[in-house]
């Protein structure tokens, strides 16, 4: 690129970066509102906020992306044209296809950028977020575990918890287990708090009493206790190899399901979103093109470009609901599928005729008034 090309990529780039920056932050903000609410409330330490908001990073940025890209090529692209620099660009010799240049390589790049988060990065820190929650909802008994309601985290187990405290202790504690339907035991403790083992998750109670009945002789028994440790360690027993969802699969698991009971009755749901993650990134380049096409034609106009804006704003607009509609009765017939593929390369092709044909006119008459 010339040296205007590159000054008006720097422009660009450092436009997507900021847009997709406070957009990421503000997202991020909003997802992690409930584990900040499992951290003050529920005991778990304050790294799993940074854990598990990064391993979301990567979904938030690959949605977010398009629309970065889309926002940063119309403010430049419009700042260009309202400060009359498109038009000095065009009259030192520049032709439409150099002026639109940068804006294809931005959106080249990010679609490459696109292609690695959709096809390795999402899946991959997906799966680990997934495999991660499950693990805190396993490791960290607590979690599960709400205040003045009855809680039954496990067949034949309820706890009632009177209030918690930011360190996650107990307090006000009910327990009445009947794993064993011989015999079953009521507990009830001033404090306590959830804590790992070995053998599994267990709830130290503290300064209580513990009361069982033999249901053959009807006899209570009652004894005080000082500290009692409450068994949760189902919790922790392996269960059946856990189903993975359709945004944790890599493409070739997508395109090609399993054997499996599950695979073979969502097939259809996990081919189309296999072709989605194909044709997802090929939008980064339709909204770029579509923002340059609204900046790059018609005449020039001292009233700004406010009609072009809500034009190219309506039109990825109205490109995305027809992306999600063909996605959405794809999912039901996979004959839909090329669609997909047809939607965001006509786009392409209609929008670059638009640039290359179109002209950005200088009436005759405003060139007389600015002398």
């Amino acid at each position: 690129m010339t040296s205007i090309g590159n000054y008006i990529f720097r422009q660009l780039v450092i436009a997507t970066l900021f847009v997709a920056g406070v957009l990421t932050l503000l997202i991020s903000l909003f997802g992690s509102l409930r584990l900040i609410d499992f951290i003050v409330n529920r005991g778990l330490p304050i790294t799993v906020l940074f854990e598990m908001t990064a391993l979301n990073l990567p979904k938030f940025i690959a949605v977010l992306l398009p629309i970065a890209v889309f926002a940063a090529v119309l403010v430049v692209y419009n700042k260009l044209r309202n400060d009359s620099e498109l038009v000095v660009m065009r009259a030192a010799g520049m032709s439409q296809g150099m002026l639109a240049r940068p804006g294809l390589f931005l959106g080249i790049l990010a679609v490459f950028i696109g292609y690695a988060l959709q096809l390795y990065i999402v899946p991959a820190t997906t799966h680990a977020f997934k495999l991660k929650q499950l693990n805190y909802r396993n490791s960290y008994g607590s979690v599960l575990l709400q205040e003045q309601r009855f809680n039954s985290p496990i067949p034949g187990l309820t706890i009632y918890i009177r209030e918690r405290s930011g360190e996650g202790e107990l307090r006000g504690i009910f327990a009445h287990d009947s794993r064993d339907p011989e015999r079953p035991v009521t507990y009830t403790a001033e404090r306590g708090t959830a804590v790992q083992s070995p053998e599994g998750t267990r709830v130290v109670l503290f300064n209580g009493s513990q009361q069982d009945v033999d249901r053959d002789s009807g006899r209570l028994t009652l004894f005080n206790f000082d500290q009692y440790s409450l068994d949760l360690n189902i919790l922790n027993e392996t269960a059946a190899p856990r189903w993975r969802e359709p945004e944790e699969r890599y493409l070739g698991s997508l395109l090609r399901p399993g054997d499996s009971a599950h695979d073979t009755f969502y097939s259809k749901q996990l081919i189309a979103e296999g072709h989605r993650r194909l044709t997802s990134p090929l939008y980064i380049l339709v909204f770029t093109i579509v923002a340059m096409a609204a900046m790059l034609s018609g005449n020039f106009s001292r009233r700004g470009n406010t009609s072009r804006v809500l034009v190219a704003i309506a039109a990825i607009f109205v490109l995305q609901l027809a992306s999600l509609g063909l996605f959405n009765m794809s999912r039901q017939s996979l004959s839909l599928v090329p669609l997909l593929y047809a939607l965001p390369l006509a786009s392409i092709l209609v929008g670059l005729t638009i640039i290359i044909r179109a002209r950005m006119r200088r009436p005759s008459g405003l060139a007389m008034a600015d002398g």
